[in-house]
């Protein structure tokens, strides 16, 4: 059975649990055994005058696999408040002496991205990925709850979305001009024709040379395009689903937060309405802070952790100027030097893990402003056929799920979100 089940049993009940040895002390009579498994972890207890199961037990090392019988016994000092008094070990492997004590290996962080194969097995991994899973189950749970139709697009593409200096060039074939997708959004775009409301969970891939904490090559993304929706209607469909996501979180893994000591009230705060933060109003509030920003610059990382750090939950920034937005973004008609933009921002000094906007859905508007941004109409041929063809308002938005999670956990970088992290220096294991 599962260990996190074990501790919801009468006392004196026989129990097998089957993992790995987390913890080992070896005193006069007694082994203490601490076994995990993918659910939790629980203190075993080897009596020595069983010689046979101490033998066995006084082999076994950090990492040995093992499957045990024995009986169920509270225990107030144990973690979570029960132990199990091994009668017999039914199976085990020994392998080689673990290369990483967890509590030392902290501090060397390109290490353990060395051995993350390894690392992933350490507790603050266990929990950061039980989070993890929680958060990709929230957000499909949030869509599908609300009439969206999943689907999928390519990884393999021709054009940029993002901008052309971020893309990951790929031999494909005899055929040049191939890349690694930015985004989906162009595809779920199609798609809303058909389904109106559509979202993708996926990797996206990023050519940034940047080595900031929140920065990976390959990330994972969610993103949906919704047929009719306009600005408003879209910052409320961020609210909530970050409200969804972290509310699910709290529920399901108060424990994992706890191990990773994130402070929940933070999280606790996440309520709608989020703060509405307009670019005008940013920059006023930077300049306030003695930071040298000007109208038209963009507000990147330096500047989001100062805007965020003035607020308890996160802020929609919306109303970007036109030129620090793509070209997709349809500009706002009340005030045509800015665009019907917004980005998320996470408080706490995270900054930004959405973006999104209304799109341009008129012909002859996208078509200028793809000229107006220096970009060839004939790589976006069949995104303008879109707008030949029954065109209608909409929007969309892409959410980075890992920054997302790095957030929630309070990490300090986002290559402790994921699994595998992959950046402009590593590309293994």
């Amino acid at each position: 059975m599962s260990i996190k089940d074990v501790f919801s049993l009468s006392e004196g009940t026989e129990v097998t649990i089957r993992g790995w040895v987390y913890r080992k002390r070896e005193l006069r009579d007694k082994i203490f055994l601490v076994i995990r498994d993918g659910s939790g972890i629980i203190q075993t207890v080897v009596d020595k005058s069983n010689q046979q199961v101490a033998g066995v037990a006084s082999k076994l090392n950090i990492e040995s696999s093992v499957v045990l019988t024995g009986t169920v016994r509270r225990e107030p000092r144990a973690p979570g408040g029960s132990e199990i008094h091994v009668r017999r070990i039914d199976w085990y492997y020994v392998g080689e002496a673990f290369p990483i004590n967890e509590d030392a290996a902290k501090a060397d962080s390109e290490y353990l991205l060395d051995v993350r194969h390894l690392w992933i097995r350490s507790r603050r991994m266990w929990a950061v990925l039980r989070v993890r899973h929680t958060v990709f189950g929230a957000i499909h749970e949030f869509f599908r709850s609300r009439g969206y139709y999943e689907v999928q697009g390519p990884m393999f593409v021709s054009a940029a979305v993002e901008g052309g200096a971020t893309l990951f060039p790929v031999k494909y074939f005899d055929k040049e001009g191939v890349y690694l997708t930015q985004s989906s959004q162009f595809y779920l775009e199609v798609m809303i024709y058909a389904l109106e409301k559509v979202y993708t969970i996926a990797p996206s891939f990023r050519a940034e040379p940047s080595r900031t904490r929140r920065h990976l090559t390959e990330f994972w993304h969610a993103e949906a395009e919704e047929a009719w929706l306009q600005f408003d209607g879209l910052l409320n469909l961020l609210e909530d689903l970050i409200t969804h996501v972290v509310d699910k979180v709290l529920e399901e893994r108060q424990d994992e937060l706890k191990l990773l000591n994130r402070d929940v009230k933070v999280l606790e705060n996440v309520k709608p309405p989020f703060y509405r933060v307009s670019y005008d109003e940013a920059i006023g509030i930077l300049q306030g802070k003695g930071l040298k920003i000007k109208w038209g610059d963009d507000i990147g990382a330096d500047e989001e952790r100062v805007l965020t750090l003035q607020f308890d939950k996160p802020i929609l920034l919306h109303h970007f100027p036109e030129q620090v937005k793509a070209f997709y973004h349809r500009n706002d008609p009340a005030k045509p030097e800015t665009t019907l933009s917004v980005d998320v921002l996470a408080p706490e000094g995270y900054g930004e893990v959405i973006g999104g906007g209304e799109r341009i859905y008129d012909y002859e508007e996208l078509l200028s402003k793809i000229k107006r941004f220096g970009l060839r109409p004939e790589d976006y041929d069949w995104y303008l056929d879109l707008r030949r063809f029954g065109s209608v308002p909409h929007a969309g938005f892409g959410l980075g799920i890992d920054r997302l999670v790095m957030w929630i956990c309070g990490l300090d970088h986002i290559r402790d979100a994921v699994p595998f992290p992959r950046d402009i220096r590593r590309i293994k294991p």
